[in-house]
């Protein structure tokens, strides 16, 4: 083979991030064909049908799926094309046990696994299901704004993950690889139309090797909205200010417009360029700079009042509340939205933007390998929300946002490959980021014409906060292969981290809420997380496992929250969260790999789980640690692709997951009574033995694929799958007014394709037009009577998954 001449201009892109200090191996997964996986295996060949292997990296090396005794489920690159998944929220809507939920204000989004998420109300509160894209850590719930298309594989890792993916990883791992530029020339366009959002969308990829050790991949994605999934059914509307600037109150009438009634009318473009290069027989490099814009006309379009205490809006009882997807709200009146920066003419919206750019170094010896990624991200999100979710005159609520969030990390991992039962991995990683976070907040008819700063003229509170965090890492794996059948391992990861973060309200109306005065924080927190598995192989296509797993999700600062002169730093900071427990099970490939049968059995334990909530008894936000969670189960997976169907694939799952707090006192939720719980001292109650949020007791998927041929040259694809869930609670209080029922939904693709060059795809989504939600909120200001006889509970504003979709895409490949 003749030696790889060096690519200088991809070297010296790479190398300053490598110099750096590098970070873990991009996460690659591909669907390899069964042929490719038996010479692997050294056996012969198979025929036509029989299950494919899917290539993970659930420990940072590359294994098959069924061989890593990990919990994961694999979705290959065809399954990705198949139903269009270019969102984490779509691959959500056909797991059983993974959800997503959509969130206008705080960190952006609600990701919960097994029972197990956080709730998105502080953008301080880091999510517990990391995000992982090529091998690096996206921490910000607003990363599911990203779009994920030409990915090549996505990976679900389920329960505590911190060895190999550090911290915030306690309840699992979505780990995603993009594709690399391939070894010779490709090219595809695809156009689409998806028929209830008006929306049109297209996608261009081109890949091309630039000599023989240097490729380059440049893959483009655009669409437009012009309709929406969700109306908005508000109502014009006054909001009377009153100032009192002056010794006698001056109130003045504002008009709230509805603004777009078809929503979100989402517009999006995003791209991603990668060189990759062979620099030596050894050693190669790959770059991936990629770029994210999103602009929506409404970002509470998924908040839907669906529950009230009489059928109607708390603020406005001519709007129905219902299992509807339908939502109530306003524009700012646009002589309040002139006199507040980045408020515009008042229109609701929300823009993001994002950048980020991976180096990644491998070099490959006789017995060991060097891993480096280093990444740069940021990203800016910035907002105006009518925050009180409902259209009325009374309990309005706007809010402009602006927060910015930028990183950069640097990992070094070897892995050695000796001829020798003793064999293990080292790494390091250290990672620098900075969050801003700033609001004006609307409300309560504030108006002061005598302040300094016109911007705080229509304010009731300004919020300005910030944190900067530095985290150092160093772990291990010690790996020893006991019997050709018997792997036994042990690691530990080590974490420490440091936050230094202030908040301030530079202006408040009410000097309850200690304008000008300062809350600081310096935190610093270290952790020791280890990890102990012994697998045993007794035959090819059969693997049992057992581990010990723990894991530690950061503490930090609540930098949305609100402050009072009854507050202190107490009501800012919070703890980590800690996991530990037992996961178990057994892998098996049978029938000559026409069956793919799984069983998996866990049991964890979460404590000091961290809780935000509006503290009544001192008139601010308190993100506190507080109980404990016990969550077991089996999952049961199969897979069937008979030799004697070929093109035909039958696949199913099976979960049960129950998921129980344990010693906990939490707040009690708005209008709670006496009788319903809320008996203790400051409107507490015991959640001891209730279910966590959005963790449904069953769960199931089923789902049947089948590819033939019709005629020359000409390929027919049909996919159906469906998803049930057991009904669940949304809140993370007990709420029972919030509970979703059990549902079942449907996806659907058909397919022509017509030689090598083009495809025709039909793709639908929630067929059933089920009603879904994947979290929920009381909303602001309603609800009454917390803590007596004759309380009123609050309007139930969920986080609604999308109705029914169905898409019309043509593509074309070269």
């Amino acid at each position: 083979m003749r030696k790889p001449r060096y690519s200088r201009a991809l070297f010296l892109a790479a190398c300053p991030m490598a110099l750096a200090g590098g970070v873990s191996a991009q996460a690659q997964t591909a669907t390899t064909s069964q042929d490719t996986v038996d010479a692997q295996k050294g056996s012969d060949a198979r025929p036509a049908g029989g299950l494919n292997e899917i290539i993970v990296s659930a420990r940072k090396r590359q294994e098959t799926s069924q061989d890593v005794p990990v919990a994961v489920t694999a979705i290959s690159a065809e399954t990705i094309d198949r139903y269009d998944l270019t969102s984490i929220e779509k691959v959500a809507a056909s797991m059983g046990q993974l959800t997503v939920g959509r969130n206008s204000t705080g960190s952006g989004a609600q990701i919960t696994l097994r029972g197990i998420g956080t709730a998105p109300s502080s953008i301080g509160i880091e999510q517990s299901v990391a995000v992982v894209v090529d091998g690096v850590y996206y921490g910000q719930g607003r990363i599911i704004n990203e779009g994920f298309f030409d990915a090549s594989s996505i990976e679900v890792l389920k329960g505590p993950q911190a060895l190999f993916f550090g911290k915030n990883a306690t309840a699992g791992v979505i780990n995603i690889a993009t594709n690399d530029p391939t070894p010779v020339f490709e090219a595809s366009a695809r156009m689409g139309y998806e028929f209830k959002s008006d929306t049109v969308y297209g996608e261009g990829i081109v890949s091309t090797p630039l000599n023989d050790t240097t490729g380059v991949r440049l893959a483009i994605r655009a669409s437009s909205m012009s309709g929406g999934y969700f109306t908005n059914g508000g109502q014009e509307l006054p909001y009377v200010t009153t100032d009192r600037a002056t010794g006698t109150p001056v109130a003045t009438s504002h008009v709230q417009p509805v603004g777009p009634r078809d929503v979100p009318g989402e517009k999006e473009i995003m791209g991603r360029l990668t060189l990759k290069s062979e620099l030596t027989d050894a050693l190669t490099a790959t770059v991936k700079a990629s770029y994210s814009r999103t602009k929506v006309n409404n970002p509470a379009s998924n908040r839907v009042a669906y529950e009230c205490a009489d059928g109607a809006t708390w603020f406005n009882e001519s709007l129905s509340c219902g299992k509807n997807f339908v939502v109530y709200n306003n524009d700012m009146p646009a002589d309040i939205a002139a006199t507040i920066p980045g408020a515009g003419d008042g229109s609701q919206f929300n823009k993001y933007e994002s950048w980020g750019v991976t180096g990644t170094l491998e070099y490959a010896g006789d017995n060991f390998t060097v891993t480096s990624v280093t990444n740069y991200q940021k990203n800016r999100n910035r907002l105006l929300v009518d925050g009180d979710f409902s259209s009325g005159s009374a309990g309005v609520t706007f809010a402009v946002e602006d927060s910015k969030w930028h990183a950069f990390s640097s990992e070094l991992r070897v892995l050695t490959d000796f001829d020798f039962p003793l064999n293990a991995m080292i790494g390091g990683l250290y990672q620098d980021t900075r969050r801003d976070f700033l609001q004006y907040v609307v409300n309560g008819g504030a108006e002061n014409s005598a302040v300094s700063d016109p911007s705080y003229r229509y304010a009731d509170f300004v919020k300005d906060s910030y944190t900067d965090g530095k985290t150092l890492a160093a772990y291990g794996q010690a790996i020893l292969t006991v019997t050709d059948a018997i792997e036994a391992t042990g690691g530990i990861r080590y974490t420490h981290e440091t936050k230094d973060s202030e908040f301030v309200q530079p202006y408040a109306a009410n000097a309850l809420f200690a304008p000008g005065v300062v809350v600081a924080a310096d935190q610093t927190f270290d952790n020791w997380s280890p990890e102990a598995t012994l697998r045993w192989q007794p035959a090819r296509d059969i693997n049992l496992f057992v581990s010990y797993k723990t894991a530690y999700k950061s503490g930090g600062f609540s930098n949305s929250g609100i402050n009072s002169i009854l507050a202190s730093a107490d009501n800012f900071t919070f703890g980590p969260e800690k996991a530990k427990g037992f996961e178990g099970g057994i892998k098996s490939t049978l029938f000559d790999r026409q069956l793919r049968l799984n069983l998996i059995g866990y049991t964890y334990k979460y404590t000091n789980l961290q809780i935000d909530f509006f503290d009544a008894t001192v008139f601010a936000f308190n993100t506190v640690n507080a109980g404990a969670v016990r969550t077991k189960g089996i999952e049961l997976e199969a897979e069937y692709a008979p030799y004697a169907a070929p093109g035909l694939t039958v696949r199913g799952s099976l979960n049960y997951n129950h998921a129980r707090y344990e010693d906990f006192l939490a707040p009690c939720y708005s209008g709670q009574t006496i009788a319903e719980g809320c008996s203790l001292p400051n409107r507490f109650q015991d959640l001891s033995g209730t279910e966590t949020a959005m963790a449904p007791t069953w769960t199931g998927t089923f789902g049947v694929s089948y590819d033939t041929e019709i005629a020359d040259d000409t390929r027919l694809s049909l996919s159906a799958d469906s998803k049930y869930s057991d009904s669940y609670l949304p809140s993370g209080f007990g709420n029972p007014y919030s509970r979703q029922d059990a549902y079942l939904t449907l996806d659907a693709s058909a397919k022509v394709s017509f030689g090598e060059h083009w495809d025709l795809a039909l793709i639908g989504k929630n067929l059933t037009n089920r009603f879904i939600a994947t979290g929920v909120v009381d909303g602001p200001g309603t609800g009454s009577g917390t803590g007596t006889a004759a309380g009123i509970h609050a309007d139930q504003i969920g986080l609604i998954s999308l109705p029914r979709s169905v898409r019309l895409q043509l593509t074309w490949r070269y």
